[in-house]
């Protein structure tokens, strides 16, 4: 594994201009972001030794290198799903190369089913910690000691600096700040509205498919981790809509502008 990723890591290294400072993971509906770099680089997963391709509508698939205001970026236009087939270790690789190209800051990014009532379809909020009910954790099998302890410490996966600045950048551009515990399920059905009031006794205030492989990896090898999703329907039971994934893309689709304000205004804090 620590070769894959090494070998990941070369390839993208001999394309770049700059070492990466941050990297942002854009998930369903969410690309339209990476409109905001300048210089872009663009690198397909299928190029990248040991990347695997996505298959799911409103992920491209590949990886960009650039700036935004001065700050040094590589963005993941589309992220990989274990309920694509992939192996939870193929799902983090990206992280992990990330992490050998020098980036210190990760923030991952996603569509939700918004579980707490004071959410709506349309709200941004900030992942504070997480319930991992996929059965899956990334770090199994033999550690990579290189990268990160056997058993990493878990109570602060989601940064709280990078979480200071987040609300900082919300209240800049005139957001309303909320933060909420994630839970990540494996997909690809939906929850049933039995799950979902078993993850609201639990404490979840949304969920989804992505994202905590990826933090659980990235807090291993010592990366910052933020974590932004976009409520983009009401979870099941909770609202009485057929879920469908097109209107999981409408919705992001249409807090496109708002979303990239906030990156762009988080992007800025950490340059500053």
């Amino acid at each position: 594994m620590l070769n894959q990723i090494q070998e990941a890591a070369d390839y993208i290294r001999k394309k770049m201009n700059h070492a990466p400072q941050t990297a942002i993971v854009l998930g369903s509906g969410l690309g339209d972001f990476a409109q905001n770099i300048q210089g872009p680089i663009e690198i397909r997963y299928e190029d990248i030794p040991h990347f695997k391709q996505t298959s799911v509508t409103g992920h491209a698939g590949k990886i960009i290198l650039g700036k935004i205001n001065g700050h040094s970026v590589i963005v993941q236009q589309g992220r990989l799903h274990m309920y694509e087939g992939h192996d939870i270790t193929d799902v983090v690789l990206p992280v992990r190369t990330f992490k050998l190209l020098g980036v210190e800051n990760l923030i991952l990014t996603n569509a939700s089913g918004g579980i707490n009532s004071q959410y709506k379809p349309g709200d941004l909020i900030c992942i504070k910690d997480h319930i991992n009910m996929t059965g899956k954790n990334p770090l199994i099998g033999k550690n990579i000691d290189e990268i990160g302890p056997r058993f990493p410490d878990m109570s602060e996966v989601y940064n709280k600096e990078l979480l200071h600045q987040l609300e900082t950048a919300f209240k800049k551009i005139g957001l309303n700040f909320q933060t909420g515990i994630y839970c990540s399920v494996l997909g690809p059905s939906y929850e049933t509205p039995a799950e979902v009031r078993m993850f609201k006794t639990l404490g979840a205030d949304m969920v989804g498919m992505s994202t905590v492989p990826e933090a659980i990896a990235a807090h291993h090898c010592g990366l910052r981790v933020a974590g932004i999703a976009c409520i983009t329907n009401l979870a099941s039971g909770i609202s009485l809509e057929v879920l469908k994934h097109e209107d999981v893309k409408d919705e992001a689709n249409k807090v496109k502008d708002k979303f990239s304000n906030l990156l762009l205004e988080t992007i800025s804090l950490l340059q500053s």
